[in-house]
């Protein structure tokens, strides 16, 4: 069985930097492929389109890239591995193993299919806990060169998405569990960076960061957690459906300048 993540090294000298994109897997396994309903795999929904692609530029700046194989409709790894919800507001949040997408349309070819006990076991076993366990390994190895590291959570999310928010998106989120899951320092230096560009910045509004930057983050022992979320067009086109080079670059800048800020301030 192939590796349910992908690893981008990086080039040259590494940094104290990890960054994660576990929303922008499109494979389906074989094993469960022929649950779902034919014409929605064909291109998922709910994934973090190109997301990998936009932060191409990390590895060159000496950081490691992981990101999802599977599509999050397999198994979501930024959800609670026993499905608790990450918030309590009223909001629609898909669980662990969705049967629907976020607009409430049913994924699978069988309108009452629930994912068995038995088959979710598995996904956690095979593709949830891999991916867990590769980003510890890569935050240890961090940790251990420089005594401490930063894990970067990279998402997107469709410009409107009522069924979670009446309003549309800010541009961007950063989330870190009020302020939990990050020394101020680093969190302080993330904002000032994303907001030095044209985007509109929000801080744990309306999102504080899913599992993954829940689960990693503890700045006591020197391993901090970001997550962000940002609108999809600001990297795609209109109707969120292809990559927009151009827009995608005047990210990328304010990306780099954000995490050559973290860099320093992690290593100095």
């Amino acid at each position: 069985m192939e590796d349910p993540f992908v690893i981008i090294p990086p080039k040259g000298n590494p940094v104290p930097m990890i960054v994660s994109v576990p929303h922008c897997g499109t494979e389906f396994p074989e094993k469960f492929i022929g649950n779902y309903k034919g014409d929605m795999i064909i291109s998922p929904d709910d994934t973090d389109w190109y997301v990998h692609d936009l932060y191409n530029f990390a590895s060159d700046m000496g950081i490691t890239i992981i990101h999802a194989r599977y599509s999050r409709w397999v198994i979501d790894l930024n959800r609670d591995p026993d499905s608790k919800p990450l918030y309590d507001d009223g909001r629609i949040i898909t669980s662990l193993t969705p049967t629907t997408d976020f607009f409430g349309t049913p994924i699978y070819k069988s309108w009452h299919y629930e994912p068995h006990e038995d088959d979710i076991q598995f996904k956690l076993e095979n593709y949830y806990w891999p991916y867990y366990k590769k980003i510890q390994e890569l935050l240890d190895e961090r940790k251990n060169q420089f005594g401490k590291v930063l894990l970067w959570d990279a998402h997107s999310i469709r410009h409107h998405v009522p069924t979670i928010r009446e309003e549309v998106f800010p541009d961007m989120i950063l989330g870190n569990n009020d302020k939990k899951s990050a020394d101020l320092e680093y969190i302080d230096v993330a904002l000032s960076g994303l907001s030095s560009g044209i985007y509109q910045v929000n801080h744990n509004d309306p999102f504080k960061g899913g599992h993954i930057t829940r689960y990693f983050g503890k700045p006591e022992d020197n391993v901090h957690a970001l997550q962000l979320e940002m609108n999809k067009i600001l990297y795609m086109d209109d109707d969120e459906e292809e990559f927009d080079e151009l827009r995608a670059n005047m990210v990328r800048n304010v990306l780099k300048k954000t995490f050559t800020g973290l860099i320093e301030s992690l290593i100095h």
